[in-house]
């Protein structure tokens, strides 16, 4: 796997860039020859000395949708840790779903053919897979951050201005929308009704 290890803004001292490398390479048998793998690393003065040392990387995937992430330490040594363990979960993830017959990047079982959708008994579609995760709140310029990071079209997040869930979403003109949702129709109007 081809490896860049860069600073952003300074230079990386030697034994931080050998570190790295090193570290990178751990995902070599999982994601193969044929991979680059790109780290930034930065220290961010505003923040606490616990937090001020990020390594964020891109892991560009032969054929498949780039990995992203990063992390937070008081040394770039420990954020290399914390975000080498992170990607090596998130390629084994992949190569997982992947490997599912119906994922679209998985090989069909007939010769180039994709297997056919499967509705519901009374031919809806239908929830298949219930994601839950924590929120936590931030900022429109964190979540847009966090998203990129996470290399996904959308991401939902609690509006640290607000404390109100927020959806940030990618436009097709390369630029962000954000859905702010408020409760309202026939709903509202009968909570409002049933409180007077």
């Amino acid at each position: 796997m081809r490896t860049i290890v860069r600073g952003q803004n300074f230079e990386v001292p030697e034994v931080d860039r050998r570190y790295v490398e090193a570290k990178l390479h751990r995902l070599d048998r999982l994601l193969g020859e044929r991979a680059e793998a790109t780290a930034e690393l930065r220290v961010e003065r505003h923040r606490s000395a616990a937090t001020s040392h990020v390594v964020a990387v891109k892991l560009d995937l032969d054929g498949r949708p780039p990995i992203h992430g990063s992390a937070r330490a008081s040394t770039h040594r420990a954020a290399a840790d914390e975000i080498i363990d992170l990607l090596e979960r998130r390629a084994v993830d992949q190569k997982e779903r992947l490997r599912e017959p119906d994922h679209p990047g998985a090989p069909s079982t007939r010769s180039g053919v994709e297997p056919e959708p499967v509705p519901g008994a009374d031919g809806s579609r239908r929830v298949v897979k219930v994601k839950r995760f924590a929120l936590e709140p931030m900022f429109e310029e964190d979540a847009v951050a966090r998203m990129e990071e996470l290399g996904h079209s959308f991401f939902v997040f609690v509006n640290a201005e607000d404390e109100r869930v927020n959806v940030l979403y990618r436009r097709r003109d390369g630029d962000y929308g954000l859905i702010e949702p408020v409760v309202g129709g026939e709903y509202a109007v009968g909570r409002v009704r049933r409180r007077a």
